[in-house]
């Protein structure tokens, strides 16, 4: 089994540098990791650095709570597209979910799954942050997602207080079945979590521990 082509290589820090962007671009072209998973400032240099890679540049959207309007959102990953970003994470409007305006969610996905009419190859995830959710809530979200047509539904930002669960992994994928990608995020550190969770059906995982996963060593990272 190739991990690496399921990892999104990932550094969301608020003190990352130019130099800690380098170095993970470099990391993700040696080991081919599907994306780097960067700050919106930083794709146009993330895309510059792995022009010439199978790698790709992920960048999240309304990040990390998700709180922004989605007229914001929107603007938001337009220009990441036009900075060079080829896959977008955007954060759910979790309040929209806790106060039951479930329309308001489906649409906001609509209107992202529009983005493609433009850019075809884009790649959209909604982030979840199932740490905030009732198994009820994060069943709802995934089939909302299966009837928008996004490409995959994911676990977490690495911001709130908690990763990506098994349990939630299992409703998620229980949800959308095959036809939109689960991808887990925020705690998947080794490469037994990997492993876990590839085997529950998970195509794409977002750490920043990638190396530490593919060459069983200690973890670096806490996301």
């Amino acid at each position: 089994m190739n991990i690496s082509t399921k990892i999104d290589h990932t550094l969301l820090k608020a003190d990352a540098t130019i130099e800690q962007i380098e170095q993970l671009c470099q990391e993700a072209a040696k080991y081919k990791f599907a994306t780097v998973c960067i700050n919106p400032h930083y794709i146009a240099l993330g895309a510059k650095l792995l022009k010439e890679s199978s790698t790709k540049v992920c960048t999240v959207i309304g990040f990390p709570l998700g709180a922004n309007k989605t007229a914001v959102k929107l603007f938001e990953a337009i220009q990441a597209i036009e900075d060079g970003a080829e896959e977008v994470d955007y954060v759910l409007n979790i309040s929209d979910v806790k106060n039951g305006e479930f329309e308001a969610v489906l649409q906001e996905m609509i209107q992202f799954v529009n983005i493609k009419k433009n850019h075809p190859k884009l790649v959209i995830k909604i982030i979840l942050e199932t740490c905030y959710l009732t198994n009820d809530e994060i069943t709802k979200v995934s089939l909302l997602a299966r009837k928008a047509g996004l490409d995959y539904v994911k676990t977490s930002t690495g911001f709130g207080t908690d990763g990506a669960t098994q349990e939630a992994v299992r409703l998620m994928k229980k949800a959308v079945g095959d036809n939109v990608k689960v991808k887990a995020s925020g705690g998947v550190r080794t490469a037994t979590d990997a492993a876990a969770y590839i085997e529950l059906g998970v195509e794409r995982i977002g750490t920043s521990n990638g190396i530490s996963i593919l060459e069983g060593v200690a973890p670096t990272s806490n996301y």
